[in-house]
């Protein structure tokens, strides 16, 4: 049982407060656009750790880690929702899991031994190309059938790899995946949801595997997981996913991608400002 200090270390319960206001940012965001709430939490996180002097030389793979663990919690009313209505391809999901599993696991594990500047620059490039990605729409065309299991594993490790990095479900590059080899797109995001359980999963073990030696982390850390800001998240997330779902029913899609893009322009921006 985590007893209330050690969710605000140090006793400081203001900054538990900033990472349950993080959650509810990314709970809201995550119920309007469908997208996962890695891309705000880990260049938000590693900025408040950055400021309070914590894990000094490791906040991205504390931010990353924690941020992998979030979706352990997320995903599963997600997969709920879309199961409900008979969306998933849950064959998909079967034949891309072990790469999935085995590229997070790995890229996790090699993460925690980078450079924290490695894992900034890598973060930085990805958050402008989801920004590009968001403010486009882009759906690319379909232009072929899914690959076999080989293939499909093979996919399933790079965005493994690629999402432990960058500390998201996966969607972000699945979902084009799946639309690229002809999955309708209601089907793809519907089965992109249950691919990031797998992806949360093996990264947040491996990150918890991966910091369980690491001196110099907060108090509260399991491994590079942070437990007090997986507890504010997650319980600020629950709260406002909801609004955010019955928000996205009454404004325009269109726009409300684009103003998340510049969201993510700023951030990426503010992070190379701290380089």
């Amino acid at each position: 049982m985590i007893e209330l200090a050690a969710l605000a270390p140090y006793g400081d319960l203001s900054l538990f407060a900033a990472y349950g206001g993080l959650g509810l940012v990314v709970g809201f965001v995550a119920g309007l656009l469908g997208v996962g709430g890695g891309l705000i939490i880990v260049p938000v996180l590693i900025m408040l750790l950055h400021t309070h002097g914590q894990a000094v030389g490791m906040e991205p793979q504390l931010a990353l880690g924690t941020s992998l663990a979030t979706i352990l919690f997320t995903s599963l009313s997600s997969v709920r929702a879309h199961q409900r209505r008979g969306a998933v391809e849950w064959s998909l999901v079967r034949r891309i899991a072990p790469g999935i599993v085995l590229g997070t696991l790995a890229g996790a594990a090699l993460a925690a031994r980078m450079p924290a500047t490695v894992l900034k620059i890598f973060f930085v490039i990805f958050l402008f190309y989801a920004a590009i990605q968001m403010w486009l729409d882009f759906k690319p065309a379909p232009h072929r059938g899914l690959p076999g299991r080989v293939g499909t594993s093979l996919a399933g490790g790079v965005i493994g790899v690629v999402s432990s990095w960058v500390g998201i479900g996966g969607g972000t590059l699945s979902v084009p995946f799946m639309l690229w080899h002809n999955v309708p797109l209601h089907r793809a995001i519907a089965t992109s949801a249950a691919i990031g359980f797998p992806i949360a999963f093996a990264g947040a073990v491996g990150y918890v595997l991966g910091g369980w030696t690491v001196s110099g982390l907060p108090a509260g850390s399991l491994g590079f997981v942070y437990l007090p800001a997986l507890a504010g998240i997650v319980l600020g997330s629950v709260l406002t996913a909801p609004l955010g779902a019955r928000t996205a029913h009454r404004l325009p899609v269109r726009p409300l991608k684009r103003v998340f893009a510049l969201l993510l322009f700023t951030l990426a921006l503010r992070m190379v400002w701290t380089f």
